[in-house]
């Protein structure tokens, strides 16, 4: 009987090793995706010329005002910058606004130009929201910041639920990891025990000022940054709680200017 060549024996192995080796864990913590840790300072600029001599690791713009260069420029002077999105609202003034039938908007969200979006038309959402966050991608950034997350609580012109919401959320969080983003959860406290582990960090607007900053608790705890602003309380009113809690906390504008008072 003829042996194998040495090049079949070889060819078998590689089979062999090929079908019989394990798959990734599901459960593996993520490889290089930036997770901030609690305490981490902080910029929060949405509107205006953005400034980038603040002193601080984090930059938080928005995705679509902002360039490459932009992006670039900030990770030279050694900052991590975040992605600014809307993923549960539709905005009037974005470049792909005509791509959102008009049955996935409802009522407007009290910004205006924005109107909630139906989550539950995934269908229809999934890849709008997978192009933006390619754009995030592909500008540089390390993260995103989703906002417009808890629609299922607010009058949307849509019966949203809970579950919807969960569900919308977990995507959200699933393509943004797939592009090797780390992602935010955008307020939605109601949430964060079912939540806190799809997120990298959490972002809060005036927990302090309705007395629910410590449902941001399980963040911290999982040794994930809460990034949390205030708009309408001194300082004085919420610093000293927010360094107990361990919560990167500014004062800001509602206009989200360069301007900043922080902890």
């Amino acid at each position: 009987m003829r042996r194998p060549s040495l090049l079949v024996t070889l060819l078998a192995l590689l089979l062999a090793a090929c079908t019989t080796a394990p798959g990734p864990d599901p459960k593996a913590p993520p490889g290089d995706r930036w997770r901030p840790r609690p305490g981490t300072a902080w910029q929060w600029q949405l509107s205006g010329r953005l400034d980038t001599s603040v002193d601080v690791p984090v930059y938080d713009i928005d995705g679509f005002d902002h360039s490459a260069d932009t992006v670039a420029e900030l990770h030279r002077d050694g900052r991590k910058v975040i992605c600014y999105l809307s993923t549960g609202a539709w905005e009037e003034f974005r470049p792909d606004a005509g791509d959102f039938p008009e049955a996935v908007i409802g009522r407007g969200n009290g910004w205006e130009g924005e109107r909630w979006l139906d989550i539950r038309r995934v269908d229809v959402l999934e890849p709008l929201m997978a192009r933006r966050l390619d754009m995030c991608r592909d500008k540089g950034f390390d993260a995103v910041e989703p906002d417009n997350m808890d629609g299922y609580r607010n009058r949307t012109g849509f019966p949203l639920t809970a579950g919807d919401q969960l569900r919308y959320n977990r995507l959200v969080a699933r393509l943004a990891h797939e592009r090797g983003l780390a992602v935010g959860l955008k307020n939605d406290l109601g949430q964060i025990p079912e939540l806190v582990g799809d997120f990298d960090f959490a972002v809060n607007e005036q927990c302090a000022q309705y007395g629910e900053c410590a449902e941001l608790t399980p963040f911290v705890e999982a040794d994930k940054a809460v990034f949390h602003v205030e708009y309408e309380l001194p300082t004085r009113r919420f610093c000293a709680d927010s360094r107990r809690l361990k919560l990167s906390s500014l004062l800001k504008r509602y206009a989200l200017d360069a301007w900043r008072r922080a902890c």
